[in-house]
């Protein structure tokens, strides 16, 4: 049965597409379990959008296997697109209508009842300026109501693209918060984005992709769990300083200043950079234990990092915790 539990919201096996001569999606993997977020990451021009306009029928793919609960897509997906709310494109919306009349055209013409255009502005916490018109929305408000409109028919599944561009520390926020609250009523949130920290914050499981392939997938613990997280040391000397750590048989990575410092068997002592560098007359001006994140693991799997790879825009949240 399609709604069988053991079929995941999303499976994808093997999807591959072209462009020319380009490849934007290449050999890709991805499960989505029922319930919870679900972070699809990856930079800017790494396969995310691709992938998931061939999911929704909307761009047909070279190669590979895509499943909705169990069913396959795009051979199947009148049997399941109602089950399903996206995100894709900005939304349109009428400028002078307020954001309950729009809802409430948009129910009409989709044939669900009225009484949902109240439900789903409650869900999204725009009741209170449900009155006032769309043109008067901020960007987050605007991205808001895109969601209520996407929960009109009631879907398990809702799958947001970069969702949170363009939007102040406070939309982010807010809309961070959308997404958990969803999650936690029962259905299943999968969000693209290029900001892994941002997601790190509220999802449960992930699939991180570089150069449209699968690069690591798991819950978000288990893929931090079990790995040192690196010593961020600053030195006036960078280049010598990584020298020397190199030949002492520790990893060295640049990073915003600063140099990364790790090691393929554990933990490394900040103490024991810190003797390394002195010895050589080499004084810290910082040394601290980084906490291991979703984007250190993205470097650490590319082995890379943005210097060597001019192509990867990774952008902090702002405001993120």
């Amino acid at each position: 049965m399609s709604d069988h539990p053991q079929s995941p919201a999303v499976r994808i096996v093997g999807l591959r597409k072209t462009y020319r001569s380009i490849v934007a999606v290449d050999d890709l993997t991805m499960t989505v379990p029922l319930r919870g977020v679900h972070g699809f990451l990856g930079p800017n021009g790494s396969g995310k959008t691709t992938t998931i306009r061939m999911l929704l029928g909307l761009m047909r793919a070279d190669q590979g296997t895509m499943e909705l609960f169990g069913e396959p897509v795009p051979g199947r997906l009148p049997e399941v697109i109602n089950r399903v709310g996206a995100i894709v494109e900005q939304p349109r919306f009428f400028e002078n209508f307020s954001g309950r009349k729009n809802l409430a055209l948009l129910a009409q013409g989709i044939a669900v009842p009225i009484s949902r255009v109240g439900a789903v502005l409650e869900q999204v916490g725009l009741s209170d300026r449900a009155g006032s018109a769309f043109g008067t929305y901020s960007l987050g408000m605007k991205q808001r109501l895109a969601v209520a409109a996407t929960l009109l028919k009631d879907p398990e599944l809702l799958i947001f693209d970069e969702p949170t561009n363009g939007l102040d520390p406070q939309g982010i926020h807010e809309f961070r918060s959308t997404m958990r609250s969803l999650a936690d009523a029962g259905r299943t949130v999968l969000v693209s984005s290029h900001i892994l920290a941002e997601v790190q914050q509220i999802a449960d499981t992930v699939t991180i992709i570089g150069r449209g392939r699968t690069l690591a997938e798991g819950p978000v613990a288990s893929l931090l769990a079990g790995a040192a997280d690196p010593v961020r040391v600053v030195v006036d000397d960078a280049d010598r300083a990584a020298a020397v750590l190199r030949a002492a048989g520790l990893d060295v990575r640049p990073h915003e200043g600063a140099l990364l410092v790790s090691r393929a068997s554990g933990q490394v002592p900040p103490a024991e950079v810190s003797r390394l560098l002195g010895e050589q007359g080499l004084w810290i001006s910082e040394l601290t234990v980084q906490r291991r994140n979703l984007e250190e693991l993205y470097l650490q799997l590319t082995e890379a990092g943005p210097t060597q790879q001019p192509d990867l825009h990774w952008a902090r949240p702002e405001g993120a915790a």
